[in-house]
């Protein structure tokens, strides 16, 4: 049977009055010739400039028949080319159709590193650029550029498109560059779709097995991209050891509380009772294998009290970082996973204990009159590294007088 005009319609983009910075596009196939339908917010800057480079990349496409239809609410030009390139692979039933990059505005991107901090990572959905294009004001440790949760399922192939080109042009600074890919088959062709995008970390979400992770380890190739699984089930806290030794790549594991509650069949609450298990026990997991333990994000952006006692908590068992939902939560975070100044100043104290004592070929540390066993010279020289990193400590440390405290 003959397909319908309505059949043949494709979409991609958002559209609405509340949109901004964005665009929304449809090809109607057709037997005339190629019409190109625009209306856009900018049409007396950019309108004419716009037109000439939809029709060139129709050109490119070997379009010549069909309808273009259009809604430009100011779209940038990555959103332009993503919006585009998700189209045409639908148009064209080509799903490795790509559109160049356009031509990069960022800064050289910082270096994969596996000892860096994470105190912070930030989620930003992956089908709005609008959050996507401030984000490294906030200064978080890390954005993730997510494809799952915070994406609608007709939107995944828009979001792919999005994601691709934002890593390709946009300016992240000093954060680094994650991307939550989505689970199963699915986030392998997230995977295989970013092959020529610029980013350091992986989050595998929902890992219940080494295998999820050896089968991403093995597709990435000799690609130097690092791997944070997290674990948001029952079955996957108690392979939380395997998972964590599965790979190479594994720098960190974290936890997805929503969704390991509804797996428990509880109710997720603020003291956190239902989740204590799990969370000491993916610790403990992490932490013998030589990762970070991330802790799962605090959803109620409105209480800071709240996200100040959950890190605290978070702090007190062991872990070193927790995610943010909104950029105000980054703030707090950074202050409370901070070292106080009562615990800068006695890991100074112990560490230049630990230097003196290296100097004069001791294999004993003390302080004062305190014998200062390995795990506490390890713990203080951590604490000094925090302190550095978030500028509470000069530099020169090491000669600067300080009293040690008892």
């Amino acid at each position: 049977m003959e397909s319908t005009s309505e059949e043949r319609m494709h979409q991609s983009g958002r559209r609405g009055e509340r949109v901004r910075g964005d665009v929304w596009m449809a090809w109607q196939e057709s037997d005339q010739a190629l019409q190109l339908r625009l209306q856009s917010k900018l049409e007396s800057m950019y309108g004419e400039r716009t037109r000439a480079q939809l029709l060139a990349w129709c050109a490119a496409a070997g379009l010549t028949r069909g309808v273009l239809e259009v809604e430009d609410q100011g779209a940038y030009p990555l959103v332009l080319r993503a919006r585009f390139e998700a189209l045409m692979q639908q148009a064209l039933a080509d799903p490795g159709l790509r559109l160049d990059p356009e031509p990069s505005l960022a800064a050289s991107i910082p270096p994969v590193e596996r000892q860096r901090a994470r105190r912070s990572r930030l989620y930003l959905p992956g089908n709005e650029v609008k959050y996507m294009v401030n984000a490294a004001l906030h200064q978080p440790d890390a954005v993730i550029l997510d494809l799952e949760d915070s994406v609608a399922p007709a939107a995944k192939a828009d979001a792919r498109a999005l994601v691709r080109h934002a890593l390709h042009t946009l300016d992240f600074g000093d954060c680094e560059r994650m991307v939550r890919i989505n689970q199963g088959a699915m986030g392998l062709e997230d995977l295989a779709y970013l092959a020529d995008a610029p980013f350091h970390l992986l989050l595998l979400p929902k890992v219940e097995s080494a295998a999820q992770v050896q089968e991403v380890d093995t597709l990435l190739g000799d690609r130097d991209v690092l791997l944070m699984p997290i674990l948001e089930s029952a079955r996957g806290v108690l392979h939380a050891a395997e998972i964590a030794a599965a790979s190479a790549r594994n720098v960190a594991l974290t936890l997805g509380l929503e969704d390991l509650t509804a797996d428990l069949g509880v109710v997720k609450t603020a003291a956190g009772n239902e989740s204590l298990f799990a969370r000491n026990f993916v610790l403990h997991a992490a932490k013998a294998a030589g990762l970070q333990a991330i802790d799962s994000v605090y959803g109620d952006i409105d209480d800071e009290d709240g996200l100040r006692a959950s890190i605290r908590e978070a702090k007190a068992l062991g872990f070193e970082g927790k995610g943010c939902v909104h950029p105000r939560q980054i703030r707090v975070v950074h202050e409370e996973f901070a070292p106080s100044p009562a615990e800068i100043e006695r890991a100074c104290a112990i560490a230049r204990a630990f230097d003196a004592a290296a100097a004069q070929g001791l294999g004993v540390v003390s302080l004062g009159s305190k014998m200062i066993d390995p795990p506490v010279v390890k713990r203080a020289l951590t604490v000094v590294e925090q302190a550095l990193r978030a500028g509470l400590l000069a530099a020169d440390w090491r000669t600067a007088d300080s009293s040690a405290a008892d």
